[in-house]
């Protein structure tokens, strides 16, 4: 009897040439209509491991990780410097979702700088500014802004230490005024000192000490009604 095989369907031409086009591993230059430039690996026709972007239009250029298609992983981040004439670098760290997230540096220029914790492209976490005129923030942030605890250390000497929101000291802080010798410890409403209370701190080695010192407050108490109403607290926190 005789034996009929059926025969094999061939392939449509177009998924061969589809399979062939699919970018997998190392390439060399790969260039988008934009023609931005891309030298790196791929994985499924995707950015994927270690590579380096250029984007033509603002002449920016990544070089780092990337994962299915966006930075991710550690990567830097230089644009071009007309004074420089070399790429200049703007921020170096981590990244994931193609947003700065994690520990990187922010140069915003010469003299100013940010390292610290990153979250969706904002300072988020703990970080330290370095701003151009000489003053440095160290401390938490929440969207760009210094929010939590934090210390301002202004060019003078002078520092505050305590509480911030939105960018703005807010609630309980500690102002050193080292170039006068003084201390103000106080609560603050959007950078303004609302009450507290002003004392002579350092005085005798300030670079710019007050003409008079800070008088000391003595409570006159001549019936001891004072001294009597504190031994029965006291008393009464022993009971």
């Amino acid at each position: 009897m005789p034996i009929s095989k059926c025969l094999q369907k061939s392939e449509p031409l177009w998924k061969g040439w589809d399979r062939k086009a699919q970018k997998n591993g190392l390439r060399h230059q790969v260039y988008t209509v934009s023609d931005d430039c891309y030298v790196g690996e791929w994985k499924d026709n995707m950015k994927h491991g270690k590579g380096t972007q250029i984007w033509k239009k603002k002449g920016a250029i990544y070089e780092g990780d990337w994962k299915f298609g966006k930075r991710d992983g550690y990567g830097t981040l230089s644009f071009p410097d007309q004074e420089m004439g070399k790429p200049r670098k703007v921020y170096s760290g981590w990244w994931k979702d193609d947003k700065k997230s994690g520990y990187g540096i922010q140069f915003f220029g010469p003299k100013e700088y940010y390292e610290g914790e990153w979250c969706g492209n904002q300072r988020s976490g703990w970080g330290r500014m370095y701003y151009s005129n000489g003053d440095i923030y160290e401390g938490q942030w929440l969207n760009n802004k210094p929010h939590g605890e934090g210390m301002l250390r202004q060019k003078n000497g002078n520092r505050y230490e305590g509480c911030w929101r939105r960018g703005m000291k807010n609630g309980s802080g500690r102002f050193f005024h080292l170039d006068h010798g003084q201390l103000f410890e106080g609560f603050w409403v959007d950078d303004v000192a609302k009450c507290g209370t002003m004392i002579d701190f350092g005085r005798d080695e300030a670079p710019e000490p007050t003409q008079f010192p800070i008088p000391k407050i003595k409570i006159l108490d001549p019936d001891g009604v004072l001294e009597e109403a504190l031994a029965m607290f006291k008393k009464t926190e022993e009971d």
